[in-house]
């Protein structure tokens, strides 16, 4: 509970958007050394949301010392006067923020949006500009060597990107340009409304220089004919190509070139290995290790898309990575032009229009989630603490500019980070703690906004309460962050699990001596603190950390931590432990199934389950299902007669109608697609299910209970 001097202490911040990894701050550096518990927070800072206060005032008011925004969390110690919950000193309070814009009448400053809602966003003044807002600014990077265009996925692009011109994010200004890459560098001028484009190549990828001074991107409402002819076009102009090089370090400089006085976003779709020019690059796979317990070259290459990124930072350009290929490309160098960009990258792994239904299933979708979500240009992101904490260390995709601010060119809905608490005093004679993040950006439509979102903790000065302020959801996440942010900077794999498996050892090590236990150990206590073990071991076993016995490619590994790096917490809680359901009754109650625990235990031979894993959405099929439900289903009198290659369509009866909206319902909440994938129980994809039931023994490692059994062994050693 919040004390009740505060100016709202029944508001909280909405734990899908900002949560801390214990729901009250430890009172001394001393208790939080003593419950071994990790201090973070978790932070979703452009979230979609279905109601955002949205405010436009005469006056922000913000404290004129420490600059932090009001919120409920401040004190009112008269009606002039606020007291700012971070540095905790008075100021004035502006005449006219009694003035309640709803009621159109002067009530208790307590009535105000900024007072009643955690989360707010405001239209920002003119002080709140460096420039006038920048249009929205669309580049495309396109691979067409001949490896790209025989995966098709130059098909998908143009129909999709087709289907979503009129719904990119921005206003009458907005402006988009095409690339496209192999061993030259493919410009398109746009010299009228309503023509093809003039190709102009330049092959000289060491020295690359702009061919023309405009028409290389244009505004999309005047030439929406000529935009829209081209990226019809785009298939047929490259269906014969036989060039195997791509010079993409070349494109990439040049486009920066192009956009550098107005920024934007970059979108490079990548299917072959850079092999010329700048950034050019080699194989470092070597497939023989894949299932190796030493994994190298999680690091980069070279630092050259990392220089490149830094300077796309300094221009307000973010850039974003679709990597479509089977074969090895390199993807923790080529990362770098999105991890310091505020990028993001999208892996789709055996990518080919014709053989791999799953994965154009997803492209597709995702790349329309891609084109059409909202989006926020030239962002800055501070977070501020109350006085006795500070963040040290953050995670995600992003620039840091200085202690508490990052640098976000781009920021989209899908992006999350991750931040370490220290506390650097005690906090004796305070009640609770809050930390604001104040999200300042351009919207496409070309306004400048802040959105604001405040914490507020209580402090906590019994070590005990500590394992009940536990979140494990939180913790796990900022785990995984931290984790795969390790490996990625070259430390070894070996050293990021056996320190995830230290923080489960840690904390329950600490409880166990909160409650004075040293021969039986307890290894379920009460509240969150007894599911660590589960999320831990779903970690190791995820293909971003697993080492030894199974193979994973290279670029598939660098992928999951990726993923992990920069996604919300629901997406990495899905990933780490999938939500299994058995759906072969959900049409025998209108409530949804119940959830199952991921062993082969609960899964019966005349059953249909459902196993929502995040990428993707598995149905697996028992062989001894019934004719009913094989027909209700998938609209087939036998086991033998199931399609694993078919889409898993919506039939007219009710099991089908059911399970169809219960799908959708697991959309809604994972908040992004992830195609069916429908795998036989005689199937070779039947690995790809039986992999994630993480509480059963593999070849090469621990089942749940023997993993419980081993923390066990570390405590009584400890």
């Amino acid at each position: 509970m919040l004390p009740s001097m505060v100016a709202n202490n029944t508001e909280h911040c909405s734990p899908e958007i900002f949560r801390c990894t214990l729901s009250g701050i430890p009172q001394t550096q001393e208790l939080l050394k003593k419950c071994r518990l990790p201090l973070g927070l978790t932070l979703h800072p452009y979230r979609d949301l279905k109601q955002l206060n949205v405010l436009q005032t005469p006056t922000i008011v913000r404290c004129r010392y420490c600059r932090t925004y009001i919120n409920p969390y401040v004190y009112f110690p008269d009606g002039r006067h606020w007291k700012c919950n971070l540095c905790y000193r008075v100021n004035d309070l502006p005449t006219d923020f009694n003035w309640d814009p709803i009621n159109k009448c002067f009530s208790e400053p307590t009535r105000r949006p900024e007072i009643k809602h955690a989360t707010v966003e405001f239209i920002a003044p003119s002080e709140y500009m460096l420039r006038p807002p920048q249009p929205a600014l669309y580049m495309f990077v396109l691979d067409v060597s001949a490896q790209a265009v025989e995966t098709g996925y130059l098909h998908a692009f143009s129909k999709k990107l087709r289907e979503c011109l009129d719904s990119l994010p921005g206003d009458d200004r907005l402006l988009i340009g095409f690339v496209a890459v192999d061993s030259a560098v493919h410009f398109y001028e746009f010299a009228f409304l309503d023509g093809p484009p003039r190709e102009l190549v330049v092959d000289d990828v060491d020295d690359m220089f702009l061919p023309v001074n405009s028409g290389l991107y244009v505004p999309l409402k005047e030439y929406r004919t000529a935009v829209e002819q081209f990226v019809l076009s785009l298939p047929s102009l490259f269906e014969d190509s036989r060039c195997s090089s791509n010079c993409l370090g070349s494109a990439l400089t040049i486009v920066r070139t192009m956009i550098a006085d107005i920024g934007g976003r970059i979108t490079v779709m990548q299917a072959s290995l850079p092999n010329m020019g700048p950034g050019k690059l080699e194989s470092r796979e070597d497939p023989n290790q894949r299932a190796s317990a030493e994994v190298k070259n999680m690091g980069p290459a070279t630092d050259f898309y990392k220089s490149f990124a830094l300077e796309c930072t300094g221009n307000q350009i973010a850039v974003d990575l679709f990597m479509l290929s089977s074969q090895y490309n390199d993807l923790a160098t080529l990362s770098g032009m999105s991890k310091y960009s505020s990028g993001s990258v999208y892996h789709f792994p055996n990518y080919h229009i014709n053989r791999n239904q799953p994965e154009v299933l997803r492209y597709n979708q995702l790349l329309h989630r891609y084109l059409t979500r909202k989006i926020g240009f030239e962002a800055v992101l501070r977070i501020r603490c109350s006085r006795g904490v500070s963040l040290h260390s953050f995670y995600g995709n992003f620039f840091i500019r200085s202690t508490d601010l990052l640098a976000l060119a781009n920021v989209n809905p899908e992006a999350a980070i991750g931040v370490q608490v220290q506390l650097d005093d005690g906090l004796e004679g305070c009640t609770n703690v809050s930390f604001q993040a104040a999200l300042l950006y351009t919207s496409s439509r070309g306004d400048r906004r802040i959105r604001v979102h405040t914490l507020c903790l209580p402090v906590i000065s019994e070590y005990g309460q500590l394992f009940t302020a536990f979140d494990v959801n939180c913790t796990v996440s900022l785990l995984a962050k931290m984790a795969a942010e390790r490996v990625m900077c070259g430390n070894d794999l070996a050293d990021s699990r056996e320190a995830l498996i230290n923080a489960a050892i840690d904390a329950l090590g600490s409880y166990n001596r909160s409650i004075g236990q040293s021969g039986n150990i307890v290894l379920a206590p009460p509240g969150q603190l007894g599911i660590l073990p589960l999320y831990i071991l779903g970690l190791l076993k995820h293909s971003a950390f697993v080492a030894g016995g199974r193979s994973v490619k290279l670029d598939s590994r660098v992928a999951a931590m990726l993923m992990l790096k920069n996604a919300p917490l629901e997406a990495i809680l899905l990933e780490i432990y999938p939500a299994l359901y058995a759906v072969h009754n959900i049409n025998a109650s209108d409530d949804s199934p119940p959830r199952l625990s991921l062993t082969y235990e609960k899964i019966n031979r005349d059953g249909l389950y459902l196993m929502d894993a995040g990428t993707f959405v598995y149905l697996y099929v028992g062989a001894a299902v019934s004719i009913n439900i094989l027909n209700d289903v998938f609209g087939v009198d036998h086991f033998s007669r199931i399609s694993e290659d078919d889409c898993l369509e919506a039939r007219d009866n009710i099991l089908s109608k059911r399970l169809h909206e219960f799908i959708r319902s697991l959309e809604r909440y994972r908040g992004v697609y992830a195609p069916v994938v429908v795998i036989r129980e005689d199937s070779p994809l039947r690995e790809t299910f039986t992999r994630r039931l993480i509480e059963d023994r593999t070849e090469s490692s621990h089942s749940y209970i023997e993993f419980l059994n081993h923390i066990k062994n570390e405590l009584r050693r400890s």
